[in-house]
């Protein structure tokens, strides 16, 4: 039977390690949980003169130092004094250099947001007019890189470690007191505390420079560490670090004083085993909730207390329910899982969902906001996600109990047969016992009757003497049979323990849908990790609505606008149509395509082709756009910057010959 459930085991562990695979693939870098809702001047905009400073609002609290924002004039030059300054924590400023030339001017910000996740971007306006700029942003995000993505592994080992500790310990304390002797349950539970130890102190190491350069040399810088340990995050992972060395003492006392104690004695301790492992788990759930998503936004105060019962339920569950599974598995066949502890968790494991529903919906409501952000957000889309995943497991839990009832029906009849069995077994026992208490009284009265008076002294003394020697040797010789007769008879016992615990249909059907558990409860931990990670959608709705009211009041998107203009240079082969296309004709960075065609249609080039663009009535421009020649009859460029919404001009100079040109325009409504 087990010969059978080894290869399923590993199918379904290798399928559950690629699904895990593909949501750690897509998560990417930490999203930003704080996004700019409004800067001065905004993005694109083009002034008459040089401001005094640059503002940028974001939609909660954020924290900067001395470069978290930085202007840069066209040739990448800082004309920035260095020195942010905040309002209200979500407002801050900084100076600017007094008499800045006209140009294009870059904006870039690298913040921490309030809920410990790193935030960059960057945008230009323009001073007078826009110019070509030789600043360069880089693609990568704040969080990414080898340090992001080192940093992520250890969040994710974090969380999983918090259950694996939290609910093998509470499977034990709760549901199995027995178990706290059994080896392979020992290990699981040192395993959850070792892995989220570490995992603590990786994530310490890595702070600094995963939310500053992403640098791996910044890892071992002390001076960025010290820096780290003042803020909320670094605080939040020394305190974790501290509740670690408490669990450390429960678990000793867990697998040692607890686990030697008699039933009645067991019974006094597990109450403040329950207490004190209570207080450090709520201590370590404090630790999330204190630093992330929890502690922004609205109700805060609620947030918090209910993030922790959130995440303690969760570790309950999950964490109890792979400890089970550890124990049907890979258990003794001498200590098998009793059908009252899979009862008993099974009641806890109700419990824990009834506050994952209520804890859950709070969380929805004030993560998301409104209904639609359910399929409109990234975050909403993944809570869809571990929403199914919820149903689908407490689908697969309903078929547990199922097997847990029948488990225990079966109880009885199988101690009865049990013993029955030993019964049997001394009955035999007794009658090889009585024969060969017979046989030594026979043997005793013919030695007394067959005694011979003479003999042979000096022989019997030698004779005497050569079995004593024999016995000592034959007898060091016995013990040591004897004793690996002894180890192969355990052996043979366990083993057909082992046979007769998985014969039985009820525990095999029980293990069967255990593990599908588990396997659902390992993807559903890996959404769970992500959401951590994701931007929440009443935020990312926020920010989308600010920068369409921004954009709406500046530069409303109209889509791409197209342009044919016939022309006519009076020279042979001198006419034809030029197709101007402007996408996404808003307030911006756009794309310009241009294509020049006989009357005919058929496409063909011409030595030269100039584009310009002019806002008369704020006296803009012209701008020059010289695109680049593509193909025949194709020219296009990229990155033509439109500073401000209106009626423009867009004006095409063709030249057909050196000295036959002609210039025509066509005006357009941007923005």
């Amino acid at each position: 039977m087990t010969q059978t459930i080894a290869p399923r085991v590993r199918t379904l562990v290798l399928l559950l390690l690629a699904a895990a695979c593909a949501l750690l693939a897509g998560a990417g870098p930490a999203s930003a949980h704080a996004a700019l809702t409004g800067s001065d001047p905004r993005e694109g905009a083009v002034v008459d003169k040089a401001p005094a400073q640059v503002s940028l609002t974001f939609s909660e609290s954020v924290s900067m130092d001395d470069d978290s924002l930085r202007v840069l004039d066209p040739k990448g030059k800082r004309v920035d004094d260095g020195k942010p300054s905040g309002t209200g924590g979500t407002t801050y400023s900084v100076k600017l250099h007094a008499g800045l030339p006209d140009g294009t001017y870059t904006v870039t910000y690298q913040v921490v947001s309030a809920d410990s996740h790193p935030v960059s971007g960057a945008y230009t306006f323009s001073v007078g007019a826009p110019s070509e700029t030789s600043v360069t942003v880089s693609g990568q995000g704040a969080g990414g890189g080898f340090v992001g993505g080192l940093y992520g592994v250890g969040r994710y080992v974090s969380y999983a470690g918090f259950a694996v500790l939290v609910g093998g310990a509470a499977f034990v304390l709760a549901c199995w007191p027995r178990g706290s002797g059994v080896r392979v349950v020992q290990r699981f539970v040192v395993s959850g505390w070792l892995s989220l130890t570490a995992a603590t102190l990786l994530l310490l190491l890595l702070r600094g420079s995963y939310t500053g350069s992403g640098k791996v040399a910044d890892v071992f810088d002390l001076g960025l560490l010290g820096e780290v340990l003042q803020t909320k995050a670094g605080a939040a992972l020394v305190s974790r670090l501290l509740l670690l060395a408490a669990a450390a003492l429960f678990i000793a006392v867990l697998f040692g004083a607890y686990d030697k104690r008699e039933d009645e004695e067991r019974r006094d301790l597990t109450f403040g085993l329950a207490v004190g492992g209570s207080v450090v788990a709520v201590g370590l759930a404090a630790t999330w909730a204190m630093s992330e998503h929890a502690s922004v936004g609205l109700q805060a105060g609620l947030a918090m207390p209910v993030d922790v019962v959130h995440l303690i339920a969760v570790a309950t569950w999950l964490g109890g329910l792979t400890a089970l599974l550890v124990a049907l598995y890979r258990g003794p066949a001498d200590t098998p899982v009793p059908a009252l502890a899979v009862s008993r968790f099974s009641r806890v494991a109700f419990g824990s969902v009834i506050a994952l529903v209520v804890t859950g919906t709070y969380q929805s409501w004030r993560q998301l906001g409104s209904w639609t952000a359910f399929t409109d957000t990234r975050y909403g889309q993944l809570l869809l996600v571990k929403i199914g995943l919820v149903a689908v497991l407490v689908g697969v839990a309903y078929f547990s109990r199922r097997w847990t009832a029948q488990l225990a029906e079966a109880t009885p009849a199988v101690a009865r047969s049990a013993a029955a069995r030993r019964a049997e077994k001394g009955e035999k026992g007794a009658g090889k016992a009585s024969t060969k208490a017979s046989g030594n009284a026979s043997a005793k009265a013919g030695a007394k009757a067959g005694t011979k008076a003479s003999g042979n002294a000096k022989v019997a003394e030698k004779g005497s003497g050569t079995a004593k020697g024999s016995g000592t040797a034959k007898g060091a010789g016995g013990s040591q049979r004897a004793a690996q007769l002894a180890r192969q008879r355990a052996a043979v016992d366990a083993a057909r323990q082992k046979r007769q615990r998985d014969a039985d249909p009820n525990r095999f059907g029980l293990r069967r849908s255990v593990l599908a558990e588990a396997g659902i409860a390992v993807v559903l931990l890996v959404v769970t990790t992500v959401l951590t990670q994701t931007e929440p959608g009443r935020t990312e709705e926020e920010a989308k609505a600010a920068g369409t009211s921004s954009a709406g009041s500046s530069a409303p998107a109209t889509g791409a606008v197209t342009l044919d203009m016939p022309f006519d240079t009076g020279s042979q082969n001198g006419k034809g149509v030029v197709r101007v296309e402007l996408d996404p004709a808003r307030v911006g960075v756009n794309d310009l395509h241009l294509y020049v065609e006989r009357p005919d249609g058929t496409a063909f080039d011409i030595p030269e082709v100039k584009v310009a663009l002019t806002q008369k009535a704020k006296d803009i421009g012209p701008l020059p756009v010289a695109p680049d020649h593509i193909t025949t009859g194709h020219w296009s460029a990229s990155g033509v910057q439109i500073p401000m919404a209106g009626d423009w001009e867009v004006a095409v100079t063709v030249r057909t010959s050196d000295i036959d040109q002609v210039t025509i325009s066509k005006n357009t409504q941007i923005g």
